[in-house]
């Protein structure tokens, strides 16, 4: 099997697989009781915790666990615009997030509030001048996200906030970091909140986490009760999980650069490859990180295409994971070309992929496309 869909998800990796197989048998005391079984599985969250903000470099009151990214997405923005709605009700999103983030805009259009949809340039970067304009005195939050899903795109967040800063200096800053954590360095000091999920970098499903800064007013989504004192999650929290969380995400942080010098190799391998077919366009510009590359087949369907990769054993994705519809809303969004979106797959990498896989992978890729093309040829 060749596995090449890692922005959907990731194989749990063999150690953190231990510490959660560990954990769950040693740990069996929920944490919200009193007793000593139930101190000893608060006391590895507390550890872990204080572990991943130390990681971080934030504090350990600033991490609310969630089930998942779409959970945090949720708990950012709605719970930020429904506590501050005496500011304002306007909300700003980029048009290249997570089909979870343009959801929650729906729900909160339906309420009351007023989105606005930032433009971007040709390299798929937020266009400065009109988050300037966008941004008003009733501006509670702007949501962008760390890197797209689809194209791979990396935004400058540090510049983004202080441009909504200038602007409006009450106005927040989420980013959906799902995308970047273990791929590229990021800053959480750079936003005001941040989403991040687990099964994206080697830890299992499940797990999540938000990061709000202290300063920041947030309403709870769930209501109940939690001896951990998690008012924007309450409940009986999963010490198994959270440790494996910690785990997980010490070792996506171990190396980052190198394994990214490794990744963009094998992304130029494929670059090269792919541009000998005149019929593919590469969506990826020079803002792209390496573990993301998308392209167009332009005269051939993208889930035929990828059911006959699937058939040799190969796997790759179409737009982002979560997606429901055909149209890749990212490429649109750059090359503003409904036929280019529409045909669109995403090969994504990690530093576990090796150069025999690509090798392998080549191979068969273009025994495929070949094929296909010619099909697709007689049919015209």
């Amino acid at each position: 099997m060749i596995y090449l869909d890692y922005s959907a998800t990731t194989p749990v990796s063999f150690e953190v697989l231990d510490t959660f197989n560990r954990t769950t048998k040693d740990f069996i005391g929920n944490p919200n009781s009193l007793h000593k079984l139930g101190v000893k599985s608060q006391e590895l969250i507390t550890s872990a915790t204080k572990q991943i903000a130390d990681i971080c470099n934030i504090m350990p009151r600033e991490i609310t666990y969630t089930y998942s990214a779409t959970e945090a997405n949720n708990l950012a923005l709605i719970g930020v615009m429904m506590a501050n709605h005496h500011q304002g009700k306007h909300l700003i999103v980029s048009k290249l997030e997570h089909p979870s983030i343009y959801k929650i805009c729906d729900y909160l259009t339906s309420v009351g509030f007023e989105v606005s949809y930032v433009d971007n340039d040709e390299d798929g970067l937020i266009n400065f001048d009109h988050l300037k304009k966008l941004v008003r005195e009733d501006t509670v939050l702007v949501s962008i996200c760390a890197v797209n899903s689809e194209t791979g795109v990396r935004q400058p967040l540090k510049m983004i906030r202080q441009i909504i800063k200038k602007e409006n200096n009450n106005t927040l800053l989420h980013s959906d970091f799902t995308q970047a954590i273990g791929k590229i360095p990021v800053n959480f000091n750079d936003v005001d909140l941040a989403s991040l999920s687990a099964h994206k970098f080697f830890a299992p499903k499940g797990i999540g986490m938000l990061y709000r800064n202290e300063k920041v007013k947030i309403k709870p989504l769930i209501y109940g009760s939690s001896k951990n004192g998690s008012d924007l999650h309450p409940g009986t929290p999963s010490v198994a999980l959270i440790a494996s969380f910690a785990k997980a995400l010490r070792i996506a942080l171990t190396d980052i650069e190198k394994r990214e010098r490794f990744v963009t190799r094998l992304n130029e391998k494929l670059v090269k490859e792919f541009s000998v077919h005149k019929d593919i366009q590469i969506n990826q510009t020079k803002y792209s990180i390496p573990h993301i590359l998308n392209i167009s087949l332009n005269n051939i369907k993208p889930e035929t295409f990828i059911h006959a990769l699937e058939g040799k054993d190969i796997y790759v994705g179409t737009n982002t994971a979560c997606s429901s519809g055909d149209l890749s809303t990212a490429v649109m969004a750059i090359y503003n070309d409904k036929k280019r979106a529409t045909s669109t797959i995403r090969i994504s990498i990690s530093h576990i992929t090796t150069s025999d896989e690509i090798n392998q992978f080549i191979n068969v890729f273009n025994e495929v496309y070949n094929n296909l093309n010619n099909l697709t040829s007689k049919e015209v």
